[in-house]
């Protein structure tokens, strides 16, 4: 499928500090923040949209907390963004300011996703994005995720939870491509 690049929007899903505590287990993709940094400047050079979106957790547990150092954005993240979207809920689109009316009164068509994690925020984006009539580009190797307790036991990797989502998102809500596709 042939998407307009110049008319979608890079959405940068929780590249956040407070995703990097040990406690959530081992993770997949080493090289996911390298992409999504590839992506911005790729993004920014080329004058298309860049969306930051940053999980601001309402629990008061949570390092993702605004106030605490873990809600920040990781180093990778440079810039100022065309639009930062601050959600509690999964999707960028049900944060705010609204994802949606931003786009469509800028004339955007599609949508990039990368961040974390890969299973959560991110498909459930990508997700929202078709559901709303995006061409929605998935972009893996510029998501990551952390292994997973298996329904009915045992763990599923990082790795295989990265491969069912992907598997799932591709055809019916999203293009699965590379970092090296889009670039």
């Amino acid at each position: 499928m042939q998407y307009d690049l110049d008319r979608t929007a890079l959405l940068v899903i929780d590249v956040q500090s407070g995703l990097d505590d040990p406690a959530h287990g081992p993770r997949n993709n080493p090289d996911c923040e390298t992409n999504v940094a590839r992506l911005i400047d790729t993004w920014r050079s080329a004058g298309r949209p860049v969306v930051f979106v940053r999980h601001d957790s309402d629990r008061p547990d949570s390092p993702l907390r605004p106030g605490q150092p873990g809600n920040d954005f990781k180093p990778v993240i440079t810039g100022e963004p065309d639009l930062l979207v601050a959600k509690q809920s999964n999707s960028a689109f049900f944060g705010q300011p609204d994802l949606d009316a931003w786009l469509r009164e800028r004339g955007v068509t599609g949508v990039a996703i990368a961040g974390i994690q890969t299973n959560y925020c991110c498909e459930a984006t990508a997700r929202t994005a078709s559901d709303l009539g995006y061409d929605t580009l998935f972009v893996l190797d510029a998501t990551h995720t952390f292994d997973l307790p298996a329904h009915g036991g045992g763990t599923l990797t990082a790795d295989e939870v990265a491969r069912v989502t992907a598997s799932n998102l591709r055809d019916e809500v999203a293009e699965v491509v590379s970092t090296a596709d889009l670039l």
